[in-house]
């Protein structure tokens, strides 16, 4: 099971091993804590009077549908909006629930599929949302309830992003500037190199997660870096996803495992 904050975040965090998983035979689930309803849609995509959470609902199908997951699940909650925003003061947001409680929707499910691994973000959301935040703060809560120990942490290597910014410099530096990502020495954004544990090779399944990006038309338009990128810079830029197995360390000198199931039969 794949817990996720919005749409479209499992396309770019997960996607490739969603697929990854599905094509090895495993069942994928995907649960969403909010249907996303703060996002920006993109400019002339919904019809008039179309509500965005409508078609973000009918994207992250879609989406699910290409990565090969077979159950798609919405734990109720509103989006909170970036943080310090007005809409995290909402009642019905993420960022207000309960933890205990959104656990325990969660936990209804994993029991239900009988999950063996679950994947949530890292303690600081990846980059600071709420909704990834509280993703972090829920699913590790819902993991000790069912009893769930292979938990893994969906993260950035935030030292194979500046090198890779470095190595397609020119590509970057061509792109309008209010489009070309700001990556520096100091962002917070993804964790260091040094405590992640696991490094799953997707290259093969970049295809499935650059479709299932494209499925989130609301949100990422044909010409966003994501789906602008040459394939070869897509592939050095999302042909591997990083995880940190929740509550372990990786030795220094042990290499990355590409295994997220290995866990289950030889816990590092």
């Amino acid at each position: 099971m794949t817990f996720h904050a919005h749409p479209d975040d499992e396309s770019i965090a997960t996607g490739g091993t969603m697929a990854k998983a599905a094509a090895s035979g495993h069942r994928v689930v995907l649960v969403t804590a909010t249907r996303g309803e703060h996002g920006e849609p993109v400019p002339g995509v919904l019809d008039d009077g179309e509500p965005l959470w409508e078609r973000r609902v009918a994207e992250t199908h879609r989406s699910a549908e290409i990565l090969g997951a077979e159950r798609v699940e919405f734990l109720g909650y509103v989006d909170s909006g970036m943080m310090g925003e007005s809409t995290n003061d909402d009642p019905a947001c993420f960022w207000q629930a309960d933890v205990a409680e959104a656990a325990e929707r969660l936990a209804a499910i994993l029991r239900d599929v009988d999950a063996d691994v679950l994947t949530i973000y890292d303690d600081h959301g990846n980059y600071g949302h709420p909704d990834h935040i509280q993703v972090y703060r829920v699913g590790k809560a819902a993991a000790a309830l069912v009893g769930i120990d292979a938990v893994f942490e969906a993260t950035m290597n935030r030292d194979a992003i500046l090198r890779g910014m470095r190595e397609q410099s020119e590509f970057f530096d061509a792109m309008p500037e209010d489009d070309r990502p700001q990556f520096d020495e100091n962002m917070d954004m993804g964790s260091p190199e040094a405590i992640i544990t696991h490094a799953i090779d997707v290259a093969d399944f970049v295809e499935a997660k650059r479709g299932s990006m494209r499925a989130h038309r609301s949100q990422i338009s044909d010409d966003a870096f994501f789906l602008a990128m040459p394939d070869e810079a897509f592939v050095r830029a999302f042909g591997t996803e990083w995880f940190i197995a929740h509550g372990r360390g990786r030795p220094a000198d042990a290499p990355f495992v590409d295994d997220l199931f290995a866990a289950l039969a030889d816990p590092i």
